[in-house]
């Protein structure tokens, strides 16, 4: 059976598809747009101010709201970077997590100083990704790259979602995106932050799909075909695990048909996938939350509870009803060194 999930109200799911928007909302999405664009020209013509740091800024970004790939994108960069033999620190606006004051840092490359609850799950669990790497997080970037370069020195910063974060001057713009999004309208008349034509303010584009669906004359050396690539199960001390016969999913990510998708083309087993409690994206698990998973994965007979490394960095440490694994997914690009060559020729300016 192919879909095979409910959420945790026990109503059913399916997979994300474009909608046409109400006309009434085409108007405002028309509004948002404007006023993207009126921002755009403030930063441009000098009236909102922007801030450099003292070492080069990458910025990885996208146009749509959730779902889009990004996260692992950064960590690809972060990767390159760190394997090139440049000090590395990700900027981090910290979704979801509670710190309100300048700059927290997660981890300063070795160790965790910050939890999910107070940083944000992303961060969390970049910085558990990425050994070597600063990871540090804060409303305005400027000020976190600042006090991470007062405290470890000067360093390549990579900025987590900044496409949109004009403040902070950068030095290469990467774009996350996918042929929808050049179809696409803004906010709430569909899923953009700005207006398809603001790609054009992009270094290099990262498109999930192919390079055939890159706005129009792009040239192919500003373009990338990026893919999702599943590393595989993993239990929470990070050890390899086989495919389960007959998981449960539990997760709270925008796009949860992925982590159906990926399970069952890993081969889930014999029964495949039994269900799926979902969540909203970034959504804190309550005490209530997890009983009714766990009694749902009980009742269905799973042999596991299988969720995302976002979603492990929202879950209580010693909360494991059934055997837990966590999904891994990295991003792999199809030119590495064209991309390598190009972050690290950004990096080697100044760092």
């Amino acid at each position: 059976m192919r879909w095979r999930s409910w959420s945790h109200d026990g109503s059913a799911w399916a997979p994300q598809k474009p909608v046409n928007p109400s006309p009434w909302l085409a108007p405002l999405g028309a509004a948002y747009g404007a006023a993207g664009r009126l921002r755009v020209g403030l930063y441009r013509r000098g009236f909102l101010a922007r801030h450099r740091l003292r070492g080069p800024v990458i910025s990885v970004g996208n146009l749509s709201v959730g779902g889009s790939g990004k996260t692992p994108v950064v960590a690809l960069v972060a990767a390159l970077l760190v394997e090139g033999g440049r000090p590395v620190a990700v900027l981090s606006r910290g979704y979801g997590g509670t710190f309100s004051g300048d700059a927290l840092v997660v981890s300063d490359g070795s160790t965790l100083l910050a939890s999910a609850r107070e940083a944000g799950d992303e961060p969390v669990m970049l910085a558990r990704q990425l050994p070597g790497a600063v990871v540090a997080v804060g409303r305005r970037r400027d000020v976190v790259g600042r006090v991470v370069e007062e405290r470890f020195g000067p360093r390549v910063h990579l900025l987590d979602d900044g496409f949109q974060h004009l403040r902070l001057q950068r030095d290469l713009d990467l774009l996350c995106a996918s042929a929808a999004d050049f179809a696409d309208r803004p906010l709430p008349a569909g899923r953009l932050r700005e207006w398809p034509s603001a790609a054009a303010r992009a270094d290099a584009v990262l498109l999930t799909g192919d390079a055939a669906s890159a706005p129009p004359g792009w040239p192919a050396e500003r373009v990338f075909t990026v893919r999702r690539r599943v590393v595989g199960f993993f239990d929470r001390a990070g050890a390899a695990c086989p495919p389960p016969e007959c998981p449960w999913l539990l997760s709270g990510i925008a796009r949860p048909e992925r982590l159906e998708q990926d399970v069952e083309a890993q081969g889930a087993g014999r029964l495949g996938v039994l269900g799926a409690s979902t969540f909203p994206d970034h959504h804190w698990f309550s005490a209530g939350d997890l009983d009714g998973v766990a009694r749902a994965a009980h009742l269905a007979g799973a042999d596991s509870i299988v969720t995302t490394a976002k979603d492990l960095e929202r879950l209580p440490p010693a909360w494991e009803p059934e055997p837990l694994r966590v999904l891994r997914i990295a991003a792999e690009v199809d030119d590495r060194e064209r991309l390598r060559r190009l972050v690290l020729g950004v990096a080697g300016s100044g760092a």
